[in-house]
């Protein structure tokens, strides 16, 4: 690199004998092994492709509700929660992010005491800077909004200065909701649109990680597609063009924070 190719200081790079910041962070509670990849693969691979840690909570494998073919194929419990462990080890792996797994159970996912500390912890252990989880509502499957509320208590608690636990407190992190299977009949509804279109193929390929839910994987391809659209049509004229753009769908339960809109 020639002395004119040299980067300039910047708040990302330090000048010599400066203390660097760490690298900006993203949590992501989800219940199942595969919940993460189908609804935030993009957001996960595209903060890692800017050199961002993220840090998956998985409460459960999954291991009962949702997978269903390995059942079929006679497999036992212990051999089900390995499986889905490796797909979701292989998925994270492939996004860029460590998953931490917290064999809490599935259907039902049960909120305990010590299930809420271990989340406490790993909130101050990581101090994120964002947080990503499932939405209040799904009729269908009542261990995503069990995972919203452990999610929502652990980032309280982790503020908590009195709350007994190692690690320091953490401020008050944005928190998104991504967008759960059946959107419709769960009040949700598409307020930030992100655009994951250069890291599609990184979360396609993830996605093909999780062979226990096959049947997911033309699913989320299709509502990327929509999604797209949606982006698309939102961010300007562009009635008639071709349309390229792939992207999930979140919500915010709390206000954003800023000195200017946009």
């Amino acid at each position: 690199m020639t002395h004119a190719d040299a980067p300039s200081p910047t708040l990302e790079q330090p000048r010599a004998g400066e203390p660097s910041s760490p690298p900006r962070c993203t949590l992501v509670v989800t219940a199942h092994a595969g919940d993460f990849v189908w609804r935030a693969g993009g957001a996960i691979a595209l903060a890692a492709s800017r050199g961002e840690k993220v840090t998956i909570a998985c409460l459960t494998f999954g291991e009962r509700g949702e997978s269903v073919m390995a059942w079929r194929e006679g497999r036992k419990l212990d051999e089900i929660k390995a499986i889905r462990r490796d797909e979701a080890e292989r998925a994270a792996a492939t996004l860029g992010a460590e998953v931490r797994f917290f064999d809490a159970g599935d259907y039902p996912l049960v909120a305990t005491a010590e299930l809420t500390d271990r989340l406490v912890a790993v909130y101050r252990d990581t101090q994120p800077d964002v947080v990503l989880t499932h939405p209040t509502e799904d009729p269908y499957n009542g261990d995503h909004p069990a995972a919203n509320r452990m999610a929502l208590e652990a980032r309280v608690l982790a503020q908590a200065i009195g709350y007994p636990g190692e690690g320091e407190i953490i401020g008050a992190p944005p928190v998104f909701y991504f967008e759960p299977h059946q959107p419709e009949m769960s009040g949700f509804k598409p307020e930030v649109l992100l655009d994951i279109t250069e890291v599609w193929e990184t979360k396609r390929k993830a996605m093909e990680c999780l062979g226990a839910q096959q049947h997911l994987w033309d699913y989320y391809t299709d509502l990327a597609v929509r999604r797209g659209v949606q982006l698309k049509r939102n961010a300007g004229p562009n009635l008639g063009l071709a349309h390229k753009t792939m992207a999930e769908a979140y919500m915010r339960p709390y206000p954003q924070i800023a000195k200017e809109l946009a």
